[in-house]
């Protein structure tokens, strides 16, 4: 199923920058982690619940968003998709070799972790629910959601203002 909570991380990183991506990532990572935390197991072979891997995953998650090519890109609608594609795909090649190492560490290594399984099973059906989740979110950030806390001037125009664009000026 599509995660809802990454996709609107990343979406607000890429429409309101990066205070906004970090924390709105981290708030909604700590939600995360209260609701429903990862479980792994131990290297004794015990179910532990970790904490704060939520809260760093989407942190991370609103950072790169606010990051991905928003200055050249201009925050475009388009582009956000792209956004979201990416970025899901990071999120989950990091979450497979981070289950792959820790299983094999942990001597818990069964075939439900082989690269074609988690290909065909986790990597494309997440992408394509991921992209097919942004599009009504993007519409609803974008004309719908909440204004970002920071100032709305832009870059170029403080340079404008300080200098006309000057060397002098900047």
């Amino acid at each position: 199923m599509a995660d809802l909570t990454f996709v609107f991380v990343v979406l607000s990183g890429y429409f309101n920058g990066f205070w906004d991506g970090a924390l709105v990532g981290f708030l909604c990572g700590l939600v995360r982690d209260v609701f429903s935390p990862p479980a792994v197991i131990g290297l004794d072979g015990e179910v532990r619940v970790t904490a704060f891997i939520g809260a760093f995953t989407l942190f991370s998650a609103g950072i790169i968003g606010a990051s991905f090519f928003t200055r050249r890109m201009h925050r475009n609608i388009p582009f956000s998709i792209v956004a979201v594609i990416f970025t899901t795909f990071c999120y989950k090649t990091a979450g497979y070799l981070l289950i792959y190492g820790w299983s094999v560490l942990a001597g818990s290594y069964t075939s439900i972790y082989s690269p074609l399984t988690a290909l065909l099973y986790s990597f494309l059906p997440q992408l394509l629910l991921n992209t097919i989740a942004a599009i009504p979110m993007i519409v609803l950030i974008r004309f719908l959601g909440p204004v970002s806390f920071k100032k709305t001037k832009q870059d170029d125009e403080i340079i404008e203002n300080q200098g006309g664009g000057t060397w002098l000026g900047i």
